[in-house]
C-alpha cells in the first residue's frame, strides 16, 4: 500500500504542528530570555506552514 499526496500531505502537516507546539513551548518555558520569542516566531511559522498545508490536502 502506498503513500498518495493527501496521505503525504497530512503526516506533514501534523509533524509541522507538533513541531511548531513544541518551539512554542520552549520559548515560553526553557528560554526566558530574547531567544525564547525567536523560538515562539518560528512556532508560529511552522503553524502558518501546517496551516497551509492542511488547506492543500483535498486540492492537489
Amino acid at each position: 500500500m502506498g503513500m498518495n499526496k493527501n496521505t503525504i500531505l497530512g503526516w506533514a502537516t501534523l509533524i509541522m504542528i507538533v513541531m511548531g507546539l513544541l518551539l512554542i513551548g520552549m520559548g515560553a518555558f526553557r528560554y526566558r530570555d530574547v531567544s525564547g520569542w525567536g523560538f515562539a516566531a518560528v512556532g508560529v511559522g511552522f503553524l502558518a506552514n501546517a496551516w497551509v498545508f492542511s488547506s492543500l490536502k483535498g486540492r492537489l
